[in-house]
């Protein structure tokens, strides 16, 4: 595990399974349909039961398929959690297609929604980097940085975890971290 403080905010990074997080809210890396798939957001929709399923499909009615870059809330079902940001992220194209900039709009989006849900702590797994293809070296510092950009100014959140489901890419957003260490980030462990 590794923790820094950020402006009075945490900023986590553990490996394991982000359907066990209690934290205020999880990101799901969804797809599109917000019907379900593979890796984090089968495991998400598997975990918290029909009732994220019945919600998503409530949202595609009313505003249709969830655009890359955007995120949308439900509740967690039978999480832990109290709520699931679905938040769909780029599909990489050798970053041609400005992967960079959607895959950065996913975590601000997230946040801006935990915010506006009165959450005070979110877990994130790591965004596009398995079915999409996005490298996890490329990736994670996009991540970190615009999570640190946003500790930096004022927040209710006072916990941002990162869950990541390998060593491999633990060690990805372990560096991202390093590298962006900064003038008011002070370790609180290693």
């Amino acid at each position: 595990m590794i923790e820094k403080i950020i402006n009075q905010s945490i900023l986590s990074l553990v490996e394991g399974d982000i359907t066990q997080e209690t934290t205020n809210a999880i990101v799901n890396a969804a797809n599109s349909s917000l019907m379900g798939g593979g890796g984090v957001d089968g495991a998400i929709h598997i975990a918290g039961g029909p009732k994220i399923l019945e919600e998503c499909k409530n949202i595609r009615a009313q505003s249709g398929r969830l655009p890359a870059g955007q995120a949308a809330i439900t509740t967690a079902g039978s999480m832990k959690t109290r709520f699931v940001i679905h938040t769909v992220g780029p599909i990489w194209h050798n970053g041609d297609k400005n992967e960079p900039e959607i895959l950065a709009s996913c975590y601000q989006m997230s946040l801006k929604i935990a915010e506006e849900n009165g959450c005070k702590s979110i877990s994130f797994p790591s965004i596009s980097t398995g079915a999409y293809g996005y490298p996890v070296s490329l990736a994670a510092p996009v991540a970190i940085n615009t999570v640190v950009d946003f500790l930096m100014k004022d927040t209710a959140i006072q916990l941002i975890r990162f869950v990541l489901f390998s060593s491999r890419v633990f060690d990805a957003y372990a560096e991202a971290v390093r590298q962006r260490v900064e003038v008011g980030c002070s370790d609180l462990r290693k």
